[in-house]
C-alpha cells in the first residue's frame, strides 16, 4: 500500500519522509515511524528527494530518512537541501555533516576521534610499511567504497593504493584510518538522540557487528549488510556523545535526531568514528518505543 494514498488520511497534518527512488515506500524500519506518526494523527508520506514533481512547499516539516543515493551525486543533493523549506535536520546542517571532513573540527574542539590521514584529489599518498588500516571516502554512505587493508601484506598494499587512486580519480578526497581491532570483539555502539524539551535526548543504542573483512571488492545496493543487537551504552560512552552534540554547528538542539558512533580506541576508551545527522539508520525496531519517541520529536517540531 502506498503510505500517502490512504484517504483517511486527508486532512491530517503532513509531513515528507524522504527517501530514494530505490526505496520509494521507504525503508522498513521508517515504516514503523510513519505508524507511530499516524497514531498521533500525522500523515507521513514517502517523497523521493530528487522528484522533480513534489513541492515541498507543501510540507511543514520534511524529514531526512532514506536518500541513500547521494553520495555520487553530493553537490546536486546539498544544493537540492537548501531548497527546501521545513527540512530537519537543516540544510546548512546536511552540508556541514555529509562530508566527513567535520571530524576534523570535532577533534580540534576536543572529541577524541579515530586518527585521520586526509588525501585530497590531488594530492599522493604514501602507506605506512606495516599495519591494518581502513580506507574509505570523505563523502560516503553504507559503508561503500570502503576497505581494510594489511600494509604488510603485498598483494593488500598493491589493492590499497588502488583504492586511493580511484577515489582520487573520481575527485574524492580518502579517509585513511587505523583499523581499531576492537570492533571485532566489542563491536561498534552507536547510540540515538532524538529532539526534546531540553535538547536532545537519549532514546536507545544499538550494537554493529565489524563490517569490513578485507579489500574493497564493491558491494550491491545501497549498503553494506549490518548485524544489529540491542545494546546498553557505558557512561564513558554516553559522556562522549554528549560531548560530540554539544560541539554541532549551531548548538546540540538543532538536530531533530542524531546518531553517534563510537568504537574503542586502543586503550578502551571511546572514540568517535561519525556522527550521523542527514539519513542514519536510527534502529527503530531494535527498542521499544523508539519510534514513539520520534514520532513525539516530530510532533513537536510541527508546533
Amino acid at each position: 500500500m502506498n503510505l500517502s494514498d490512504n484517504h483517511a488520511t486527508r486532512g491530517l497534518p503532513r509531513v515528507a519522509l524522504i527517501t530514494c527512488k530505490e526505496l520509494p515506500e521507504l525503508d522498513p524500519d521508517d515504516r514503523l515511524l510513519a505508524a507511530a506518526l499516524a497514531e498521533r494523527g500525522v500523515t507521513a508520506e514517502p517523497r523521493v528527494w530528487d522528484d522533480p514533481a513534489v513541492d515541498w512547499t507543501d510540507y511543514p516539516l520534511a524529514v531526512l530518512r532514506s536518500p541513500w543515493d547521494y553520495p555520487t551525486r553530493h553537490t546536486e543533493f546539498v544544493a537540492w537541501a537548501g531548497t527546501v523549506p521545513g527540512l530537519a535536520n537543516p540544510a546548512d546542517l546536511v552540508r556541514w555533516n555529509t562530508d566527513k571532513r567535520y571530524l576534523r573540527e570535532l577533534a580540534a574542539a576536543g572529541v577524541p576521534t579515530v586518527p585521520t590521514e586526509w588525501i585530497a584529489p590531488d594530492t599522493g599518498w604514501n602507506p605506512a610499511a606495516t599495519g591494518e588500516y581502513v580506507i574509505k571516502p570523505a563523502v560516503g554512505a553504507g559503508s561503500l567504497d570502503a576497505g581494510r587493508y594489511d600494509l604488510a601484506d603485498p598483494e593488500h598494499r598493491g589493492l590499497a593504493v588502488a583504492h586511493v587512486e580511484r577515489l582520487r580519480a573520481a575527485h574524492r578526497h580518502t579517509m585513511v584510518q587505523p583499523y581499531l581491532d576492537a570492533v571485532d570483539t566489542a563491536g561498534e555502539t552507536s547510540l540515538l538522540f532524538f529532539a526534546g524539551p531540553d535538547g536532545p535526548a537519549f532514546s536507545h543504542a544499538i550494537r554493529k557487528g565489524p563490517m569490513l573483512e578485507g579489500p574493497d571488492h564493491g558491494v550491491e545496493g545501497l549498503f553494506r549488510p549490518e548485524q544489529i543487537t540491542p545494546r546498553v551504552p557505558s557512561e564513558a560512552e554516553l559522556a562522549v556523545a554528549e560531548q560530540v552534540l554539544a560541539a554541532l554547528p549551531g548548538g546540540p538542539r538543532r538536530p531533530l535526531y542524531a546518531r553517534v558512533d563510537l568504537i574503542p580506541g586502543p586503550d578502551g576508551a571511546p572514540v568517535l568514528v561519525e556522527v550521523e545527522l542527514t539519513e542514519p539508520s536510527l534502529f527503530l525496531a531494535h527498542e521499544p518505543g523508539a519510534a514513539g519517541r520520534l514520532a513525539d520529536a516530530v510532533l513537536a517540531r510541527l508546533g
